[in-house]
Parts: structure tokens; C-alpha cells; sequence
């Protein structure tokens, strides 16, 4: 991104020498106090300047007069001083809401330039710092709250000019390096998967083709931690089929699987999660992978550990669940939703240890997945 369309970026005071960390709060503070003019456009005091008012007209001291944030602040002081200098009459009970009005306009186009500067820092420290991280804990702590930040701004909805900034700074391809980089953290590939994941959300006609599908999946599947397994699962949720067809083409599916085991039961959860999204998603070969697996078969087992421990909790029903996504889900034809619910209730009476077990689950699974 030109600093040509940054004019406040060439002299401003503020960013030159202060850490990336200390600027985000500055930058998010005055963001705050620019929105809070905007929630109390009815409580100018006449005697005296709020304090967002001042805060925001100290900022004007450190901006080239010729940016546009410097003139929304210009114009913010005129509106501000001709509401305090105006002397009681008819006229200036006529004319007050008409100001105030146009002070919270000012407030918001200040608010959005704001925010355009945050952007605009935090896409440029992220590319910073991924070319340098290196396994510097002093850089990765930095980083990390700013992919947190990075993820949240996303997570509001599409914005033009934030995707252009993306775009500009080949952060996608930034991300998935750190992601791909086994010799990075566990933490900084978890947040990277994270705002990956959350690019794919926020644009995925963009950004989805911009995906190295089977290396994401792989690192995903391979760090297999709680927030990367959470992360293959929304991308899952977000660009369906083909994805599912990568994780089966790959063999990735005993992986998955094999996390249903975990001694970790957010991990088996979320594992759990994920076989029912490829269950909804995928095609007859990654079903039939997940059964030769033994998938069935771990969720018998799952189910009746609650059922033992007199729970009724995140593997309540499980099977039944499992079954109904093949029945209603995008990936199967009719005639193989029906071979392959034949073949789950075949797994079911093997794996159960007790016909009481049998009779309760096989129940479950031609009643509730039934359309």
C-alpha cells in the first residue's frame, strides 16, 4: 500500500518511535473516544471540551495538515467551538441539533480513518515480524496478539479496503508460511490457522483460491491441538467438498480419527466436530473411510462412557448425530445413504456390549435419522 494514501503516515509523531503494541492502544483509544462522541452527541458541554474532544484534538498536533484525518479534526474544532462560543438565543436553540448532528458525522468519518490507520499498522507489523520471527520469543509475543487483533478486525465483516490491504502485503501467502513452518511455535501456527481461517470467512471467493489446501490441512491435522483442530474445522464448514476431498485423497482421515481417542476431551470433542462435518460434506469415499477406520466404533464407545459415568454431555447421542449428517448432508447420493446406514447399524450391534446398548442406539439410528 502506497504511503501516498496515508498521508498521515509521512510525519506523523506518533508511529516513528513507539513500539507496535503501545501504538495499537493509542490508535485504539482514540478510536474509542471518537466513538464515544458519536454515543453522546446530546452531552456537549458548553463550558468545556470532553474529554474524547481534547484527546482527539491532541492528535491533530502530531498529523501533516494535509491528511484527511487532520482535516476531519479541523473541521471536528470548528463545529466544537462555534457550539461553545454561541451565546443563548433563539437562533442557537435552532441551530444546536444541527451541529451536534454534524459533530457526530465528523465523529464517525474520524473513527473510520482511524480504524484504516489500525489496519494499516497491524498488516504491516504482521509482514514485519513473520520475516523475521525466527523463533525470537521477543517477536512471537509481539506477533501473536497481533494476529489475534488481525482475526477479531476480520471476524466484523468484509471491508474493501482492508482486503485490499491483504492483497497488497501478500499476507495470505505470509500466513501460511508461519503455519507450514514446523519450526515455529505451536502457538504462532495455531493463530496463523486461525486468521487463515478467518480470510476464508471473510471473502472466501478471494481467498479460498489464494489456499494451499492439502499443506494447511496437514499442518492443521499435524499440530493437533484444541484452536487447530477448531480451525479445520470452520474451514471445512466454509469451503465444503473440496476440502473434504483433500483431507480423504491424503489419507488424513485416521488422523482425525485417532483424535477421537484423545485423553483430551475438548480435542476428542472438536474431533468429534470435525467426522460429523465430513460426515455432512463429504463424498461416499471419505464416509467409507471414516467407517474403515473404525469411526462407529469409537463413537460406541464414546457415547457409553457417558452413559456409564451417568453424563449426558458433548457425546450424547453421538451415533445418531453421525448418522443423521450422512442423511441429510451434501456429500451422498440417496442409494449410498442407504448402503451406508445399513453398514453403521452392522458396526453398531458389534460394537455394543449388551443388547439393551443395541436396542437404544440401533433405536437412535433409524429413527433419528430419518428426513
Amino acid at each position: 500500500m502506497d504511503e501516498e494514501e496515508y498521508p498521515w503516515k509521512r510525519d506523523s509523531k506518533l508511529n516513528n518511535n513507539i513500539p507496535i503494541t503501545q501504538l495499537m492502544q493509542v490508535l485504539e483509544a482514540l478510536k474509542h473516544a471518537s466513538h464515544n462522541i458519536q454515543n453522546h452527541r446530546n452531552h456537549f458541554s458548553d463550558s468545556d471540551y470532553s474529554p474524547s474532544i481534547k484527546a482527539l484534538f491532541q492528535l491533530q498536533t502530531i498529523l501533516s495538515t494535509n491528511s484527511i484525518l487532520s482535516q476531519h479534526l479541523n473541521h471536528l474544532k470548528t463545529l466544537v467551538d462555534s457550539l461553545h462560543d454561541s451565546k443563548p438565543s433563539l437562533k442557537s436553540f435552532l441551530t444546536r441539533p444541527l451541529t451536534t448532528h454534524s459533530i457526530t458525522k465528523v465523529a464517525a468519518a474520524i473513527e473510520s480513518e482511524l480504524q484504516s490507520w489500525i489496519d494499516y499498522e497491524t498488516i504491516t507489523a504482521i509482514s514485519r515480524l513473520v520475516s523475521t520471527i525466527n523463533n525470537d520469543n521477543e517477536n512471537e509475543n509481539e506477533l501473536l496478539p497481533l494476529l489475534t487483533r488481525f482475526s477479531h478486525r476480520l471476524s466484523r465483516g468484509f471491508n474493501r479496503e482492508l482486503q485490499q490491504l491483504v492483497l497488497n502485503f501478500k499476507l495470505f501467502s505470509s500466513l501460511e508460511s508461519l503455519l507450514f513452518d514446523d519450526k515455529s511455535s505451536y502457538r504462532i501456527r495455531e493463530h496463523a490457522g486461525n486468521a487463515i481461517a478467518a480470510l476464508i470467512s471473510f471473502n472466501k471467493d478471494v481467498f479460498v483460491g489464494k489456499l494451499c489446501m492439502f499443506p494447511t490441512v496437514r499442518a492443521l491435522i499435524d499440530i493437533a491441538s484444541v484452536r487447530s483442530i477448531e480451525v479445520l474445522c470452520s474451514l471445512i464448514r466454509s469451503i465444503r467438498s473440496p476440502i473434504v476431498d483433500e483431507i480423504e485423497s491424503n489419507d488424513e482421515i485416521p488422523k482425525i480419527i485417532a483424535l477421537l481417542s484423545s485423553h483430551e476431551t475438548k480435542l476428542s470433542v472438536l474431533a468429534m466436530e470435525c467426522v460429523l462435518e465430513i460426515g455432512y460434506y463429504g463424498r461416499k469415499e471419505a464416509v467409507e473411510g471414516m467407517l474403515k477406520e473404525g469411526v462407529v466404533e469409537k463413537l460406541v464407545e464414546l457415547q457409553r462412557s457417558e452413559v456409564d459415568n451417568g453424563r449426558n454431555g458433548d457425546f450424547a447421542n453421538c451415533v445418531k448425530r453421525f448418522a443423521v449428517q450422512l442423511e441429510v448432508g451434501e456429500g451422498l447420493r440417496q442409494r449410498e445413504r442407504r448402503e451406508l446406514k445399513g453398514e453403521i447399524l452392522v458396526r453398531v450391534r458389534k460394537a455394543c456390549v449388551s443388547d439393551a446398548e443395541i436396542a437404544t442406539i440401533v433405536a437412535e439410528v433409524l429413527w433419528g435419522s430419518s428426513p
